[in-house]
Formats: C-alpha cells, sequence, structure tokens
C-alpha cells in the first residue's frame, strides 16, 4: 500500500511539473498579451509551487521505510520548492517591477534570478525523474 502511494505521488509530481512547464507556461506566454500572461503567471506560480511542495512532501514521507536515499532526495525536492516559493519567487516579482519602471540594473537581476528559478526547476523534474525510474526498475 506505501509503495503504491510513493508511486502515485512521485507520478504526480514528475507529471504536473512537465505539465507545467512544457505545456501550461508557453501556452500562457504565446495566448496571452505579454502583460496579462506575466500577471496571470504571477498569481499560477503560488500554486504550482504549493502542488510541488504538497506532492514531494508526501512523496518522501513515502518513500522514507522504502527507500531512504530517494526519500531525501524528495525531501531536497521539497526544501528546494519552499524556497523558491517563500524567498526566491517574491524576489523575481520585485525585480520584475522595477525593470517594468525603466530600472536595467534590475532587468539583469531578474534576468538572472529567473535563470536560477528554470535551472532549479529543471534540476527538480531530473531528481523526480530518477526516484520514478529509480522506483519503477
Amino acid at each position: 500500500m506505501i509503495s503504491a502511494f510513493a508511486l502515485v505521488a512521485v507520478s504526480l509530481l514528475i507529471g504536473g511539473m512537465v505539465f507545467f512547464a512544457a505545456i501550461m507556461a508557453p501556452l500562457v506566454f504565446t495566448k496571452l498579451p505579454a502583460e496579462q500572461a506575466g500577471a496571470f503567471i504571477r498569481q499560477v506560480f503560488p500554486v504550482y509551487y504549493l502542488y510541488v511542495l504538497i506532492v514531494s512532501a508526501l512523496a518522501a514521507i513515502a518513500l522514507l521505510p522504502l527507500r531512504a536515499p530517494d526519500a531525501i532526495a524528495m525531501l531536497l525536492v521539497a526544501t528546494l520548492t519552499l524556497w523558491l516559493r517563500q524567498w526566491l519567487m517574491p524576489g523575481i516579482n520585485r525585480l520584475s517591477d522595477a525593470a517594468r519602471a525603466g530600472d536595467t540594473k534590475a532587468k539583469r537581476g531578474f534576468d538572472s534570478a529567473h535563470r536560477l528559478s528554470v535551472v532549479v526547476n529543471l534540476a527538480q523534474m531530473v531528481v523526480a525523474g530518477i526516484v520514478l525510474v529509480r522506483f519503477v526498475a
């Protein structure tokens, strides 16, 4: 039972992350005007990060008695997501606002912070994918 729950949790995690990155975000920016897309995405990201945080934490709990290294990997995903949601994302939003107001230094800061968030998110997807493959192998 616990192994089925762990498998479902890890599958939901990787599926949700890939759906958001590969389908949701690109659609928002291709189908909505730039200003609306930015405002919409700003509202979606806290929900997305909360989803990743909860599902990765549940996966960590379910994996702990089965595979401690994979549980630690999921705990790392959850911890990084907490950092992304509570610290990096608000900083990105402030830099974005300042850049839109014409602050060129803020624009460079936004670009760097945004790039960091993308790299961390991709790394989290890779970790979740590895845990999933290890689980079913």
